[in-house]
């Protein structure tokens, strides 16, 4: 009986501080599900925001993988070095007549710095400017960019949640590509680097399983293929707060004066249903008892360790 097929997976986080632990829950099911078909694991800073991103943050993110156990293929891939191909990809959406100027406010626009939160069109009134209008307003401001998005049901069979579906025009609006300082949104972003990078399976969590349909829009766009996708569950704080690490919620560095990277490893792997009780484990030892199956749906919980 053949195995499953190879995948290719990957690491990608925003090196805009230290770890926590809902970012090493995401890595270790990351690699695992890669892993554990024989597959590859790529390694992607996703530093776009220059206020937020530091190659500090970039090198310890680097070192705490390692300290975990968790390896990658290939040299670490940085966005910020990669705009070329972003502005590419936003060229040939214009020349599909689908991107156009946004000059709303930062706050209407919802942070397109966001990509967990709704970047709604409804009050965005800017698709609908006359060329007159748009050329006056290019004139006095730099604008944000908007894809427009058809009256149509994209749908996923997702790894974890199963089926989840989103109407573009009803449940999204049109979306942000490109920020007024310049800085590609999330969404592009990620859908040409998968692609560039080969990446067939996407771990996250599942606050972006609505950007999941936004995303295999753009991929239909611009011819590229559509990767498999796993949103797992979110680690909560005890009072159901998401971890953040601007809360310094479960920092990486106050879990290393009280637990071994096996122990930790363990903890995490009695969540995702791997073990029946936390003991210590390295994520090599954990291959061939994974399974997206034994997976919780719903957030958890995990109070203080």
């Amino acid at each position: 009986m053949r195995g499953p097929e190879p995948v290719t997976g990957r690491f990608a986080p925003s090196p805009s501080g230290r770890m926590h632990l809902g970012n090493l829950w995401s890595c270790l099911l990351a690699w695992l599900g890669a892993r554990s078909t024989g597959g590859r694991v790529v390694l992607r800073l996703e530093d776009l925001d220059p206020d937020r991103c530091r190659q500090s943050f970039c090198e310890q993110v680097m070192r705490d993988l390692e300290w975990l156990g968790l390896d990658w293929d290939g040299a670490p891939v940085y966005q910020s070095r990669r705009t070329g191909l972003y502005a590419r990809a936003f060229s040939r959406l214009e020349e599909q007549g689908l991107a156009y100027p946004c000059f709303c406010s930062r706050a209407q626009r919802l942070a397109a710095g966001a990509p967990h939160r709704g970047d709604r069109a409804d009050s965005c009134l800017c698709r609908g400017l006359s060329p007159e209008e748009r050329a006056r307003l290019l004139r006095e401001r730099r604008p944000a960019w908007r894809l427009q998005v058809p009256d149509r049901t994209f749908s996923l069979q997702d790894l974890v949640q199963g089926h989840y579906e989103e109407n573009l025009a009803r449940d999204c609006g049109d979306f942000i590509l490109r920020r007024s300082d310049g800085v590609y949104a999330y969404q592009l972003a990620v859908v040409v680097d998968d692609a560039e990078m080969g990446v067939t399976q996407v771990v996250r969590g599942n606050d972006l399983l609505s950007s999941a349909p936004r995303q295999n829009y753009l991929q239909d766009l611009l011819g590229l293929p559509r990767p498999r996708y796993a949103h797992i569950p979110l680690l909560l704080a005890a009072d159901g707060r998401r971890l953040a690490k601007r809360d310094r919620d479960q920092e990486l560095s106050a879990l290393q004066a009280r637990f071994t990277a096996p122990e930790l490893v363990g903890r995490l792997a009695c969540l995702a249903g791997l073990l029946p009780a936390p003991e210590p484990i390295r994520p090599v030892q954990l291959l061939p008892l994974f399974s997206w199956g034994k997976l919780p749906r719903e957030d958890i919980r995990v109070g203080a360790w």
